[in-house]
């Protein structure tokens, strides 16, 4: 068989483009040497024609010249810097940002024309870089966190009917000021024991988020966290809806809602996508820059807090995001989300025309004084704290949690006794 599939692949570059007498030919001196019939050897080279040549076979088909890059090795290396001071965006959002993010590094000195391979003319290249080019350059530089984390959202039946129920599929708010907001627990492998909360609060309609973390999710903390929330926003706070934990369904919680003329929504139980906005935020936010190790000290808190403090200012200023506006049909018949153009928080918010000019120069002009560069140094930073805060206490928790290799031989052992 071997053999012949050789056979098959020399002749099958000729057979394609010889003449029907030359064909006849050739088929000929296929037949006689495999002892096909010719109506299969006629089968045979048009396939082997016809689909791309395997190992050792490439007649068929002549090898395709590599197409020349577009963009220069400069290009692509300052374009991993980028990348990194960003936060690591995608490609979509990264092309979105681009001249934001190449704006603030100049602005503060990361990247300088003629040092590091950076010049104007590698600006225009990373200026013009879609979205595919982006991520097809990125992905050796890219890689993925494989750990999973535990739910400890525990029901609150007493106050929930009396709370309203937000479906997945209501209208989407018009107006910035109504927020999803949830809590994700930092306890490990482990949920014995106190370890801090953190509190996430995301803007439906602008992506604006806030972050906080608190000792436990006792309503004493809750409200702390939320009034700061509140007193930080630099637009009013309208509405909030939250999943069925207890934590947020309570007198406390709901009386303080109240007396602030918060309106107050709640999320179907086992219903994850009635607030996939802040579950998407409680993965490539709180997730991604908090880790899934455990902590359960003040000091632990303080650093996680400092974090939140710049991972807020990267996402709310600097990096994109992108809303479902419409439904449209595929081809065969599929519905499809259709999403509107990257954008990023802040601009969103603008766009809003719900600040006053003071607001709108103040928040501008503090994104200015934002340094992409120097915000990921900070988080590496802080980062590397919590891993020497936490990381060993988390291993030998999950150490734990598995069972002795060795049967314990002392238990159900009996000896004779010495006569």
């Amino acid at each position: 068989m071997q053999s012949r599939a050789e056979i098959t692949s020399k002749y099958a570059k000729a057979y394609k483009q010889a003449m029907k007498k030359e064909k006849g030919q050739i088929l000929d001196e296929v037949v006689a040497v495999t002892g096909w019939s010719r109506d299969n050897a006629r089968r045979r080279l048009s396939a082997a024609a016809s689909r791309p040549p395997g190992a050792g076979r490439a007649v068929a088909r002549k090898p395709r010249k590599r197409r020349a890059d577009k963009f220069s090795y400069d290009a692509r290396v300052v374009l991993q810097k980028v990348w990194a001071a960003s936060g690591g965006q995608c490609g979509k959002y990264l092309a979105a940002s681009m001249r934001i993010q190449l704006d603030a590094l100049e602005r503060h000195g990361e990247l300088v024309d003629g040092t590091d391979r950076y010049s104007p003319s590698v600006r225009a290249e990373l200026l013009a870089m879609s979205a595919a080019s982006i991520d097809r350059y990125l992905k050796p530089a890219k890689a993925k966190d494989a750990i999973g984390g535990a739910s400890t959202t525990k029901p609150s039946p007493l106050l929930r009917s009396s709370i309203k129920i937000r479906k997945a599929g209501d209208e989407v708010e018009a107006e910035p000021g109504f927020f999803e907001g949830d809590t994700v627990a930092h306890c490990g492998p482990s949920l014995k024991g106190e370890f801090a909360r953190t509190l996430n609060l995301t803007d439906v309609h602008t992506g604006w988020t806030f972050t906080r973390s608190v000792r436990n999710n006792a309503h004493t903390h809750i409200l702390g966290a939320l009034t700061a929330g509140v007193e930080e926003i630099p637009f009013e706070v309208v509405g909030l809806d939250f999943d069925n934990g207890s934590e947020f369904l309570n007198h406390a919680v709901i009386n303080w809602a109240a007396e602030r003329e918060i309106f107050f929504t709640r999320s179907r139980p086992y219903k994850k996508n009635d607030q996939a906005t802040i579950e998407s935020k409680n993965n490539h936010l709180v997730r991604k820059y908090g880790f899934y190790y455990r902590y359960d000290t003040t000091e632990e808190r303080v650093v996680l807090n400092r974090l939140w403090q710049l991972i807020n200012d990267r996402l709310n200023y600097l990096t994109p995001t992108i809303k479902p506006v419409d439904y449209t049909s595929t081809r065969d018949g599929r519905r499809r989300r259709v999403y509107d153009k990257p954008a990023t928080p802040l601009d969103r918010l603008l766009a809003a025309g719900v600040l006053s000019p003071t607001q709108a120069t103040e928040l501008t002009t503090y994104r200015e004084t934002l340094n992409p560069a120097a915000l990921g140094r900070e988080i590496a930073d802080l980062q590397a704290v919590l891993l020497k805060l936490a990381k060993h206490k988390t291993e030998q928790l999950y150490l734990a949690s598995f069972p002795t290799a060795l049967p314990d031989v002392r238990k159900g052992v009996r000896i004779k006794a010495a006569g």
